[in-house]
């Protein structure tokens, strides 16, 4: 009896760790949620797909999965440490961390009178 208990809680616990597992925490965006939704799902994908190391693959899977689903011109960049100063559509902006990579996507922000610059993590309009 106490041994069936000890299991049950091993594995209630083991849930929670998988539960925990590969759960994006959003650190700025403005895009819609459905679309935030998608793209920590893709970065999901891509990184049972790819290897952690491989962060040319996983931001390529993410990039075209998302041009697929949300017309071009993407842009993903994908790593443990980098810097940014972008431009980006409003909207289109999303910074979150998956495990122990960061995750920058945004679409180009060619018409500034749509756009907002974004230097590090703090935006400007």
């Amino acid at each position: 009896m106490v041994f069936k208990a000890f299991i049950k809680v091993k594995k209630f616990s083991w849930v929670l760790v998988k539960m925990l597992e590969g759960k994006a925490v959003v650190r700025e965006t403005d895009m819609p949620e459905l679309m935030q939704n998608h793209v920590t799902e893709l970065a999901c994908q891509a990184l049972d797909l790819h290897e952690v190391s491989d962060c040319q693959a996983i931001a390529r899977y993410i990039k075209q999965k998302f041009d697929e689903a949300h017309g071009p011109t993407w842009h993903c960049v994908v790593g443990k440490d980098f810097g940014s100063c972008i431009t980006h559509l409003c909207g289109s902006f999303i910074f979150f961390r998956v495990e122990m990579l960061e995750f920058l996507i945004f679409k180009d922000g060619k018409d500034f009178t749509e756009s907002k610059e974004v230097s590090g993590m703090v935006q400007k309009s």
